[in-house]
Formats: structure tokens, sequence, C-alpha cells
């Protein structure tokens, strides 16, 4: 979040490095999907039974054989890896990109299917000597494994071509698993074709909500993904070791089984496992209405209206005290009321405060990051550190739950097992909220997309910040530019369509123009933006494919800059929030 432009919260410097990079190549992009979505019938209707896999050493199981890395950047390791035991780990430097490839035998006027697995930055997948289009695709991050796929047809006296991956220069390794070029056999061979995989072992049930059970099972070599079922019947597909079960009925018992899946069919079914939701009640604060509007509340004096948490209008339901600091030891954060800047407020009024706002039926949290914020989560002891002092600041201050804005990155492993501790310490009233930048959940492979996944049944709501961003994909593939109905609807959509609940969903708004660097939208559009997601009206060019009833509402930095405005973001914003559907 920005605190101002008086003291530049905004990060300007990081959105230029990205976009100056790669915003340009967004529009190309969005081209070449649309290009690899036309691609894929025709991909599809020429693969037959014979079709096979014509890279050597797919899996990087032989070490590099079959494959040549530039300036020595490449080698194989055994983790992290998608499928079997071994992956790829390239290296580039400020001089090489490290690219990893291969020269493979196909036939003249066919068409092969490209795709890999891969994680890391800037991570690209293509093919060249086509004796047609060359083809590529890349991913900006991909902090778990994830799969980069497209398409090419062979000219007609093409008889060999080159794939490759690489990464981008002076940028962290890059790993690659599991290549297919699936087509027809060009006469060179290939490798033998994937096992059916073992059951999945160690099955086991976490977390329960009213509504929910969190699974995870040990991961089987050459799956590439897995298959739940609930009760005997197929649940869900994922592509980790893990999901949360939702849509449940509270107190009652389920059995799942899980089983392992790759392209040669399905393992036989786990060892089954039951488990209770908790009764009615549990999750989420009550207090939390169904639609709710968030505000995050200065404890500082920008050149916004300095307040009193008792000065927020009771539009708010849940007030984001901003922010918590780092302190010298990893994970932990601490906070420091600025009683001097916020005209002599003591901190036995600001605790009275928000026990009055609590009884007024709000939430009062505690926001860790900022635009600047420099709290990492890296490992178990700092997420320890984290889960513990987030909880005592709760006692100390009486704090209703924690909201993460960490602007700089974060680990989804070791922040998803800091906010289970603390949820486990708060129990089911903890009110966790998060808000990621736009960049943040353009796909589920990024790391806070990721968290929010991974901590989906104790998740109270994603307000992701529509500003400070410049043009970004929406879900249908498209680039949208911030500033209009179609950015916030169709950047919604991603999160909606990638897994998170609709009550899960919010939309972040400066409240004034003062508040961010760009971005700021009249209420009006807010509203309006609302209301297409929830009810298929007052859309721009954008429609979404189906309504979303349940989502949340609606957020904005800051109530100091709302009411350095009057109050007119609150005031428009606040009753078209509480009266949706």
């Amino acid at each position: 979040m920005p605190r101002t432009a008086a003291r530049t919260r905004i990060r300007p410097s990081r959105h230029r490095r990205l976009f100056t990079a790669a915003v340009a190549l967004l529009a190309g992009v969005a081209s070449m999907a649309a290009g690899m979505t036309a691609a894929t019938p025709a991909a599809a209707s020429a693969a037959a039974a014979t079709d096979v896999n014509v890279v050597k050493n797919a899996g990087y199981e032989s070490g590099l054989s079959s494959w040549t890395c530039a300036a020595g950047s490449g080698a194989s390791v055994s983790s992290p890896v998608h499928g079997g035991s071994a992956a790829l780990k390239a290296t580039p430097t400020a001089s090489d990109n490290a690219m990893c490839s291969q020269t493979v035998a196909v036939k003249p006027n066919a068409t092969y299917r490209l795709s890999a697995y891969v994680q890391g930055s800037y991570v690209y997948l293509g093919a060249s000597g086509t004796g047609t289009t060359d083809v590529s695709t890349w991913t900006p991050s991909a902090t778990g494994w994830q799969q980069l796929a497209t398409s090419f047809t062979t000219g007609p006296s093409t008889t060999s071509v080159t794939v490759y991956t690489h990464g981008w220069y002076a940028q962290p390794a890059y790993f690659a698993d599991d290549f297919s070029v699936l087509g027809p056999d060009g006469g060179g061979g290939t490798d033998p074709g994937p096992q059916v995989p073992a059951a999945p072992g160690g099955l086991s049930a976490g977390s329960v909500t009213s509504s929910s059970v969190a699974l995870s099972w040990n991961p089987v070599s050459g799956a590439t993904g897995y298959t739940v079922y609930r009760d005997g019947a197929k649940d869900r597909t994922v592509s980790g070791t893990s999901a949360t079960v939702t849509g449940l009925s509270p107190s009652t018992t389920y059995r799942f089984q899980v089983t392992a899946t790759n392209a040669a069919g399905e393992s036989a079914r786990s060892a089954e496992v039951s488990a209770t939701t908790s009764p009615s009640g549990g999750g989420t604060d009550p207090s939390v209405p169904r639609h709710a509007v968030t505000g995050y509340w200065q404890n500082f004096n920008n050149g916004a209206t300095v307040q009193k948490i008792s000065d927020v209008p009771n539009q708010y339901d849940i007030i984001a005290v901003a922010f918590a600091d780092a302190t010298t030891t990893p994970g932990a954060v601490t906070f420091n009321l600025d009683s001097a800047g916020l005209g002599g407020y003591t901190v036995d009024q600001f605790k009275a405060d928000i026990k009055a706002k609590q009884a007024a039926g709000k939430s009062v949290i505690i926001s860790v990051g900022g635009e600047k914020g420099t709290v990492s989560v890296n490992d178990s002891a700092s997420a320890a550190n984290f889960a513990n002092s987030v909880y005592a600041l709760m006692q100390q201050y009486g704090f209703n739950g924690v909201d993460i804005d960490l602007e700089n990155g974060l680990n989804p492993t070791y922040m998803s097992q800091a906010l289970r501790s603390l949820s486990q310490k708060a129990g089911g009233k903890l009110v966790l909220t998060m808000a990621p930048q736009t960049i943040d959940m353009q796909s589920t492979s990024g790391g806070y997309f990721q968290t929010a996944l991974n901590v989906k049944d104790i998740l109270t709501v994603v307000n992701m910040q529509y500003y400070n961003s410049g043009s970004m994909l929406g879900c249908d593939g498209k680039v949208y530019s911030q500033g209009s109905v179609d950015f916030l609807t169709a950047l919604a959509c991603i999160q909606l369509e990638g897994g998170l609940d609709p009550s899960q969903v919010g939309l972040g708004l400066p409240a004034s123009s003062r508040g961010a660097g760009s971005g700021y939208v009249s209420p009006s559009v807010v509203n309006a933006a609302l209301d297409c997601l929830t009810k298929g009206t007052s859309c721009g060019s954008f429609k979404p494919s189906r309504t979303y009833p349940g989502v949340r509402g609606a957020m904005t930095w800051s109530t100091n800059w709302d009411a350095a405005s009057g109050n007119a973001w609150s005031n428009a914003v606040g009753p078209h929030v509480h009266g949706l559907p």
C-alpha cells in the first residue's frame, strides 16, 4: 500500500522495471495465446494413438544426455523435480540466458504440441527451425511447477527441429522437467512411454472448518497430477500434493481417497481417510458480513486527514491498521503507535477505540508490510517468529487478525506455514486478508496466489490493488489498462476462476487521486464493476461468462484519504456493497 504521494509509498521502480521489460510484450503474449488457442484444435485433430514424444531424455533422468546447454549453464539435479528423480537446472549470467536445447527428428507437414514444466523467473519454451513459423511462450514468474505449452507445424521439407528452454540475463537459475514434443514419430526414436503411477501414500486430513477439509499426501514418482475422491466420487483434480475440499456441510463426516495420474493413466486409489467438519459458526469471524468494505487506517501523518480509529466511518467493516514493522529478528514484526504524529493519540485510547469498533460489529486487524515493508518469511524459524509476534500483537492491542500486504514478494511455503500456525493460536475467528498487487495474481503459480490457495480454508478476503499497476492480462487473455470497469472485472475473473471462493475476492482501489500514483477511478466505476461481477449488469466490453453473487466487496487506501475527500468513497461504495445480493 502506498503511504502517500508525499512520502512516496508507491513503488514505481518495481513496476517500471517489470513493465519496461515485459508490458511491451503483453500484447504479443495475448496474441500468442490467441494463436495457441486457435492452433490447439489442429494439434488435437492431428494427434493419433501413434503419436509419440520425440524428445529423448525428456525428464533429464540421464543427466544432460541428448541436451546441450550454452556456456556450461545446465545441470541435472534431484530437487526440485516435477516427475521422476531428476530435473534440469540452468543458471543464466549477465551475458548468457542459459539456453538448453535438443534437436529432434520430425515429419514434414505435421503438427506437434510442445510443452514442459518450469520453475523460475522469466522462463521461456520454444522451437526453432520448424520450416514455418517458429514459436515460443514464457512465464514471468513460476514459484512452483508451471506447465508452458504451445504448438507448431513443420514445413514441407522439415525433418528436424530444435526445441529449447532458456532463462533471462542476470536472473536466478530456472528449472525444467518433463519435456514433451508430441506428434508423429520422425524416425529418431523416443524414450519409453510413461508407466501408470503408483497409488499415493501418506494421505492425511489437516485443518477443517464448517465447510472445508484440507488434505495432503506424499508425491508419487512419474505423476503429473492427482485426483481427489470424496465419498467414492471424483471431487477435483490438482497438480500438487495437497487440496482443500470445499462446499461441505457442518458437523458431517466425509471419506477421502486420492489417485495419481499421468499420460499412461490413473493409479489405484490410496488408503481412505475420514474427517469431520466443524459445527456451523466456525471459520472467519462472524462479524465480517457477507459483503464487506475494508479500509486501511494510517498510523502516520502524510497529508491525509489524521484520524483516530473512532473517526473511521461505520461503512467500513474491516479496518486494517497500517503498518506493523519488521524487527531485527527474521520474520518477527512489531507495532508502535505514532502518538506524536497523530496529535497525541494514546495507546490506551487506541485500544479502547478498537474495542468500541468491535462492539459495533467491526473487525480491526494489523497490516504487515506496505510498499516498503521488509518482513521476510523464508524458513521455518522465521515462520514461527511471524506467527508468534503477530499473535502477541493481537493479544496486546485486541486485533482480530492480520492483513498480508508484502509487496516485495513472499515465499508461499513458509508464509502458508506461518499463517496456519497463527490460525491455530488465534482459533476459528481469525480475520485473514491479503492485498497483493495485480502482477502477483496473474497466475496461480505466483507466490501470492499460491499462498492464498494454500490457506483458502482460513482466508477471509483477497483485496487485490487495482492501481499503481499499468496494463495487465485479463482472464480472457486480452490486455486491459487500469482505470476502467474492464480492468477490475477481467482481472477479478482470474482469481474467481483460479480457485478462490467469490467471498474471498474484493476490489481494492484508492479513495482519491491523491491516494495512489495511478489507477484511481470514481466510486461509480467501483460500483459498476461490482454489479458486473455479481449481477452481470453495468459491464464494459468484458463480461464474465457467469456471475458471482458472493463477491465479498471492496477495499480502499485509505480511510484517511477518504476523509480528506469528505468520505465520498465510503459514502458511495459502502451502501452499494452492503446492498449486493
